[in-house]
């Protein structure tokens, strides 16, 4: 019987192993191994740059570079020959930071601004920076409708490549009121400008219609930011690259670029819903059911049941109270004498060892910090109350309790 037993053992063994060498054999010959990149979500000063990728090109160039969301002056000192970039709208720039930044670029430095976005009415308030330039903005009141607001789109063009539109939603400007003529100009009268660059002193001012094309956003690939993994953004666009560096050409190397931008950061109920769902909806799912199970039933009102009382204070106040409604209010005056007494004992044998008027005026010099008990309450205390006299009662055991808790 036994050998039966190993033998069909044995068997099963082998049939394991031959099912197992088959399947491996089929896994092998029916699956390969393939390497596939997946783009992870964009995080850290990625997500929240729209200039990450003008700065890592810029560092690859060997360029030194500076971004962050503030322009702080004080604390980012500004030498002759460096670039400030402004990102974000000029009307955010205090007054005092568009004339230090002027000032400066008087002395050597390269100032790019933006104007302002186009969907929103400027009126007569001036606009840091270019007010001082003597730019004049194209505003809603200007013209007939939108169409003639943005006047269209301007081609950009690179050899070997088709034209690329640009500051296709920018509010263009005009420089007539300028002390001086702009080294560079692109547009015209009819349609108005979308870059200019002003001599200021010894350095210069460039005024663009929009900047959006540095910023971190879908495009094609641009050798020059090969090995970057960022080839989907607009500045990498061969296009925009070029003129990102005709833009930037003044002080090019010879100081740091300030990047100055603000920060795009995700609204963090979107990130949730759109990043987060694996985690939420089970346990909004989870939180349902429970709350289907937790909910009352529909029918009649019913009174919830009483639930059992134990509290120890209750028994001990209920078993108070029934002593002395049937006149054994001494016992229980007695029963707190003796508890002081025998505190009195432990901290304070003196005390303790005396009697009468001398123990009642000790004990009123030892409490008489505040509460002060006096000597009358002390010696009403320690005397036994009356029959039947409830106050009196109420008043030497509330006494005798303080005495006892203050030693």
């Amino acid at each position: 019987m036994s050998r039966a037993r190993l033998a069909i053992g044995a068997l099963l063994v082998v049939a394991v192993a031959v099912v197992a060498a088959v399947g491996v054999a089929v896994w092998r010959d029916g699956y390969t191994r393939v390497e596939e990149s997946v783009d992870a979500p964009r995080s850290g000063e990625a997500a929240s740059n729209p200039l990450y990728v003008l700065k890592l090109a810029l560092q690859r160039d060997r360029v030194q570079v500076q971004a962050r969301q503030r322009l702080a002056l004080g604390l980012h000192p500004l030498k002759p020959r460096d670039t400030v970039l402004i990102f974000r709208d000029p009307r955010t720039l205090s007054a005092d930071d568009a004339k230090a930044l002027l000032a400066w670029a008087e002395r050597g430095g390269h100032l790019i601004v933006r104007t302002p976005p186009l969907h929103e009415q400027l009126g007569e308030s001036p606009v840091p920076v270019l007010t001082e330039l003597g730019v004049t903005l194209l505003d809603r009141s200007d013209v007939a409708d939108e169409e003639e607001l943005r006047s269209g789109c301007v081609g950009v063009y690179e050899r070997g490549l088709e034209a690329q539109g640009q500051f296709c939603g920018g509010r263009r400007f005009y420089f007539y009121n300028s002390d001086s003529a702009p080294e560079r100009a692109w547009g015209d009268e009819d349609s108005a400008y979308v870059y200019a660059r002003f001599a200021h002193g010894q350095g210069h001012v460039d005024v663009v219609s929009d900047l959006d094309f540095l910023s971190n956003d879908t495009g094609s690939g641009n050798p020059l930011l090969r090995g970057l993994r960022f080839s989907d953004d607009k500045i990498a666009q061969p296009a925009n690259a070029a003129l990102a560096r005709q833009l930037l050409a003044p002080n090019y190397r010879a100081g740091t670029v300030h990047l100055i931008y603000a920060a795009e950061v995700p609204s963090l109920w979107k990130t949730l819903i759109e990043r987060s769902w694996m985690a939420w909806l089970p346990l909004l799912l989870w939180l349902l059911g429970w709350l289907w199970l937790r909910m009352q039933r529909f029918g009649p009102l019913r009174p919830a049941p009483a639930l059992e009382r134990r509290s120890l204070l209750e028994h001990i106040v209920a078993s108070g109270e029934h002593v002395y409604r049937y006149g054994y209010g001494p016992r229980l005056y007695e029963a707190a004498r003796r508890a002081f007494l025998a505190r009195l004992r432990r901290r304070d044998p003196y005390a303790a060892g005396l009697d009468g008027e001398p123990r009642v005026a000790l004990l009123a010099e030892r409490f008489k910090s505040a509460p002060a008990l006096s000597a009358d309450e002390i010696r009403d205390a320690l005397t036994p109350p009356l029959a039947r006299e409830h106050t009196a009662f109420r008043t030497r055991i509330a006494t005798l309790i303080r005495m006892r808790n203050r030693l």
